[in-house]
């Protein structure tokens, strides 16, 4: 397993598991299974109402809590709410801290989101915060008054949409990209490009491993999520060979800048709601 040093000088694994769309059982399941595999990175989100499940599977693994890098987020539905909201989460979670927490979406009240996380920090609560889906010019206006950088910038990145831009702005800020739907969320098209046949029986690997270890040679972080237990163990299986330069250039002129999930502007006010949901009535 790879780490890559975030800009605070704490380190992140490189390849995790998460667990959007898993329901409470699947996502015990695939934590369990992950962490069994060498996995040592969990994402999970209040949103997706999994948490308290990825915490009996954390306790299930019987690794050490510190043997796990363990992410969450909050919605902006409760942005003016993040001490309790923070408070609610290390419940569910059954864990002391968090290693990572995200601002979930770019809406709401994110500056006095952001400086009551940082608080969260100087207390000891959460060791490293970042956002997720966030413009690159918000982040821009995040700087202008955050005294702690946001580490990573979770956001929609595969080969159709490899967010080379967006990665080349945030290495000047020193934040890592990390990726959600890593495989285009296994779009037919995107996963039966030729070129992915042509790699994946030269490395005697699939074609979902040949994308995978482009996106760690890319310097992504990437978190695949599923539900099955083969895929779980092939999908970290990517290891032990590298792509060339050549057919890393090959890999990119299939950029389409094309996103398979994308969010715009309103649906922040759609999912405001949200504020009165129980997050807490999860299984």
């Amino acid at each position: 397993m790879e780490s890559l040093k975030m800009n605070n000088g704490l380190t992140i694994p490189q390849f995790g598991i998460g667990v959007f769309r898993l329901s409470p059982e699947e996502a015990e399941f695939a934590v369990k299974t992950a962490l069994a595999n060498g996995y040592r990175h969990i994402d999970t989100a209040n949103f997706y109402m999994n948490e308290r499940a990825v915490g009996r599977g954390i306790k299930a693994s019987g690794l050490k809590r510190e043997e796990i890098f363990l992410t969450s987020k909050v919605f902006p539905g409760y942005y003016k709410k993040i001490p309790e909201v923070v408070e609610a989460t290390l419940k569910r979670l059954d864990t002391p801290y968090l290693d990572l927490f995200l601002l979930h979406q770019p809406y709401g009240d994110i500056k006095k989101a952001w400086l009551d996380l940082e608080e969260m920090v100087r207390q000891g609560k959460i060791k490293s915060i970042g956002v997720s889906n966030f413009p690159a010019k918000l982040v821009d206006k995040m700087m202008e008054y955050a005294t702690i950088k946001p580490v990573v910038n979770q956001v929609e990145c595969h080969p159709y949409h490899a967010q080379d831009e967006l990665r080349a702005h945030h290495e000047k800020l020193g934040i890592k990209l990390e990726a959600w739907y890593p495989l285009g969320s296994m779009n037919k098209k995107l996963i039966n490009e030729p070129l992915w046949e042509e790699l994946a029986k030269k490395y005697g690997k699939s074609k979902v491993q040949i994308i995978l270890r482009w996106h760690i040679q890319k310097g992504n972080i990437v978190i695949p999520g599923s539900r099955n237990e083969a895929h779980i163990k092939s999908n970290i299986d990517i290891f032990d060979f590298a792509l060339t330069e050549e057919e890393m250039a090959k890999i990119a002129k299939l950029d389409k800048h094309k996103k398979f999930l994308p969010i715009p502007r309103w649906l922040g006010s759609l999912f405001m709601p949200l504020i009165r949901m129980n997050f807490d009535k999860q299984k």
